[in-house]
């Protein structure tokens, strides 16, 4: 049995943390005070029992069935919650101190203080590309403060800050170096950022050690480069866990599958290097003492030359914590020593409770402790002891880790098991080889990139497993999300876990099998006896109490399983009825949809349906070929309508997808130029394709597949005919532009538009429209910032324009929202179109916003592709709550 004593503790201590680092100071500091309060009490009461069992004659102790005596258990009912109290008081110090170090940083930050700062480096420097030209032009990097100057008063404040700034000293900064730099403090999320122009001053130079481990990162980019496009970007994020470089087709396909562990320093990383270093050990018969010394050496140096960032020391820890407990031979110490890593990381850095990394790391590690072993015991009969250990390891682990993955993705990985069978073989070979690579990169280039090119057969493996598993059918199953998804999905891994492990139909079958595999006498006998053994011991944990004399537990009868069994179902149906009342069957995207939020990352690609094959199509989003899948998954051949908000690289980015293999009738364009080469390169591509190029104004109207009566512009497909039984799209260009007023229509055009370049409104720009399908009116809102949002909100009030049923939220749900414009549309349905930034989008001020106006707010980052279906009048969401 595993040794579980310390999980209440870890699990306290969890608590703790997860509501400390969102109280204040004071609370936390009377917080820790009471739970010391709460200990005197407890060892108190625990002194007491203590002296009270040994006056206790022996004739005199009440024996339970367990053969403990009650007083032994009282004793430890308090030991643990004393044990309990400690490390709750423990948290709440940490938290509270490091909480009143930082409250002079977030009051900076909250108010968008100008801000010089004297910090350390502490993470590798991460390109960023300018969503509005498409170029990587700026870099990211965390930095330690060692103290800040704002409004003429220096302090040493502490804490960790993001610095973003440009090329030239930011993209080549060593980790360790002390710089000084100077710009404007903000919030995003839960990040402090320090936004700069100008490079950073280095104060003093990263030591000769850490100099070296940049060299050796630095020379594994330049050994790589040469390589082909997925050994360029894998090989490194193999090795040393840089995703730079990484394709983002790849890195979808990846995610899809379950496999992003393989980029993301892990504990199987650590495990793999450890392993290699102990085997050399081994084979130079080398001390006891002198293998503990390498082997801690090696995983001292693999820290340092992945950098010692938070997620890093986490996989470190468990990554240790899995070695140890199977080199041990002891599985059961491995979740004791679990719980403790995890009180010890949490009162260090109580913000790990509220990280999505580390509940991933320690619930994988968690289940590779409790469920790996009795898996591959199942498995054994019918597979063979290896292979039973191969296909536990990731099944346990996706069991884990699937139920908090649907809340940063309602999705199912329907093929990640068998994925992560095909690309195990691979992975250990590619992370030797890279690590071999990097070693040797600044001395030895050649050899660097002999090493890289082997290293990059195998990543080229894990490539081809990804998108081969990722292109099956069915590759990710739409799942209910937020909390209720949560608790479905652990309750249904929970009941087939309980099937797989408890039952006795399959027990006897594996046991007969074993038999039957066992050809000769002596090897029958010998599994003859461990089948007896087995079952006793099966029995005596489930039906004796382990006392003299206890009455042996019955078997529970089979219809007491299929009660639970129904108690399961009928409690998940529940939970989709009470949590998921919005959700709609049959799929992510089901054969009604009205409208789709295209998951393009952070970028806008709005579809609304004109016709069976036919839509209008806003926006294409970033570079890529995310809103052109998109379109193919919704089977859409011919675009009615192509709209592009403006001509920042998140909107049209995506163009090419869009265009490849699709009739696009007609494109409609915001008359402002900004950023002029970006501009230039889409209308070039839009003509290239024979797109006929409208510049959007106010007041113009139109009808895509299917006419009408608008008085304004009609737009019928290719073929004249309506969308069948969709009644097609209506639209009206609200706005597009901050000074134009509503004029005629403009006429189609079959060349390129005549733009004028602005003077940085870009997003004011943006053309904002009205449309109608499928019962439904949906507003548009591009990028609009304050000056287009108050323009806007002017409009509709002297139009007298009421509130709308679906409203895609300004400039991906940043701060700039107008509360008269929201108020004004009141929406049913609020789309955000978002994905990983460091811009802070969506932010807390936008969702709360539009939910205060009685908006259900749905999120391409948390959700996926999304559908909008009108049924019987009624308006829901497929694929996200």
């Amino acid at each position: 049995m595993s040794d579980l004593r310390l999980v209440p503790a870890a699990l306290a201590a969890w608590a703790t943390a997860f509501l400390a680092v969102g109280a204040p100071p004071v609370v936390l500091l009377r917080g820790a005070t009471l739970a010391v309060v709460l200990l005197a009490v407890v060892l108190a009461a625990l002194l007491l029992t203590e002296r009270g069992r040994r006056r206790a004659a022996p004739t005199r102790c009440v024996v339970r069935g367990d053969g403990t005596s009650r007083q032994g258990a009282v004793a430890r009912t308090a030991g643990q919650a004393a044990l309990v109290t400690v490390c709750a008081a423990a948290v709440l110090l940490s938290a509270g101190s490091q909480l009143a170090d930082r409250a002079a940083l977030a009051d900076l930050a909250d108010q968008g203080a100008t801000a010089t700062v004297t910090a350390t480096v502490r993470s590798a420097v991460v390109p960023r590309t300018n969503p509005w030209s498409g170029a990587t032009d700026r870099y990211e990097v965390r930095v330690a403060l060692d103290g800040l100057t704002a409004r003429g008063v220096s302090s040493s404040v502490t804490g960790a800050v993001v610095v973003t700034g440009p090329g030239g000293g930011w993209d080549d900064l060593a980790y360790g170096s002390t710089v000084a730099v100077t710009g404007r403090l903000d919030v995003q999320g839960d990040r402090t950022v320090l936004r700069t122009d100008a490079p950073p001053r280095v104060l003093e130079p990263a030591g000769a050690f850490l100099r070296g481990v940049h060299a050796m990162r630095r020379g594994l980019l330049d050994a790589t480069d040469g390589l082909s496009p997925q050994a360029r970007g894998l090989v490194p994020g193999v090795a040393i866990g840089d995703t730079s470089r990484l394709d983002p087709a790849l890195d979808e396909a990846m995610r899809t599958t379950s496999l992003t562990h393989v980029t993301a320093v892990s504990g199987g990383h650590f495990a793999i290097v450890v392993a290699c270093v102990a085997g050399l050990c081994v084979l130079v018969r080398a001390p006891r003492a002198v293998r503990v010394v390498v082997t801690g050496a090696a995983m001292v140096g693999f820290v340092v030359l992945v950098h010692p960032e938070p997620s890093v020391l986490r996989a470190a820890a468990m990554g240790v914590v899995g070695v140890v407990g199977i080199a041990l031979g002891r599985p059961s110490r491995a979740v004791a020593a679990l719980a403790a890593g995890v009180v010890v990381l949490l009162v260090v850095d109580p913000w790990l409770a509220r990280s999505y990394g580390f509940v991933l790391s320690v619930a994988a590690t968690a289940g590779l402790a409790l469920l790996a072993a009795p898996l591959a015991r199942r498995l054994a009969p019918w597979t063979g002891r290896t292979a039973a250990h191969v296909v536990a390891v990731p099944v346990a682990a996706q069991a884990a880790c699937a139920p908090v993955l649907v809340l940063l993705d309602p999705s199912v990985s329907t093929w990640s098991v068998p994925a992560n069978l095909a690309a195990a073989p691979a992975l250990g070979p590619a992370t030797v080889l890279g690590v071999l690579a990097t070693l040797v990169a600044p001395w030895w280039p050649g050899a660097a990139t002999a090493l890289g090119w082997a290293a990059g057969i195998f990543t080229g493996w894990i490539a081809r497993v990804a998108e081969t598993f990722a292109g099956l059918p069915g590759a990710r199953t739409p799942w209910p999300g937020g909390v209720g998804g949560l608790v479905l999905l652990a309750l249904g891994t929970a009941g087939v876990l309980g099937v797989v492990l408890r039952s006795r139909a399959l027990r006897d079958a594996g046991e007969r099998r074993a038999l039957r595999a066992s050809s000769s006498p002596p090897l029958r006998d010998r599994a003859a006896r461990a089948v007896r053994t087995a079952r006793r011991r099966w029995s005596g944990s489930r039906g004796r109490s382990g006392w003299p004399g206890a009455a042996p537990r019955r078997a529970r009868p089979p219809r007491a399983q299929v009660a639970t069994a129904a108690l399961l179902v009928v409690g998940a149906v529940l939970v989709v009825a009470l949590v998921r009342p919005l959700l709609v069957t049959g799929g992510a995207v089901p054969d009604d949809w009205a409208v789709v939020a295209c998951d393009v990352g952070q970028g806008d690609a709005l579809v609304l349906r004109s016709g069976p094959r036919s839509a209008v199509v806003v926006d294409v989003g970033p570079p890529g070929a995310a809103a052109g899948g998109c379109l193919d998954r919704l089977g859409v051949e011919r675009v009615d309508l192509l709209v592009l908000s403006h001509f920042h690289a998140d909107h049209v980015g995506g163009l090419d997808a869009v265009l490849r293999g699709r009739t696009v009738v007609r494109a409609l364009v915001t008359a402002t130029a900004d950023p002029p080469e970006q501009a230039e390169r889409t209308l070039a591509a839009l003509t290239d394709a024979g797109v006929p190029v409208q510049v959007a104004q106010p007041g113009a109207t139109g009808s895509a597949g299917a006419p009408d009566d608008m008085g304004g512009n009609q737009d019928v497909g290719v073929s004249g005919e309506p969308g069948a039984g969709a009644g097609g799209v209506r639209w009206e260009v609200l706005q597009a532009g901050v000074d134009g007023g509503p004029t005629s229509a403009a006429r189609p055009s079959t060349s390129r538009a005549v733009t004028a370049e602005s003077d940085g409104g870009a997003n004011d720009a943006s053309v904002t429209l009205l449309l109608h399908v499928a019962g439904m009116d949906v507003v548009a809102l591009g990028d609009l910032e304050d000056a287009g949002q108050t323009a806007l909100a002017r409009t509709l009030a002297q139009r007298g324009s009421g509130p709308v049923d679906v409203v895609k939220v300004a400039h991906h749900g940043s701060a700039t929202q107008s509360d008269r414009l929201a108020e004004l549309l009141s929406p049913t349905v609020a789309l955000v179109s978002s994905g990983e930034n460091t811009y802070g989008h969506p932010t807390d001020r936008a969702l709360d916003l539009y939910r205060g106006v009685g908006a259900t707010v749905l999120r391409t980052d948390t959700c996926g592709t999304f559908a909008l279906v009108v049924r019987d009048d009624v308006l829901a969401a497929a694929g996200c709550g």
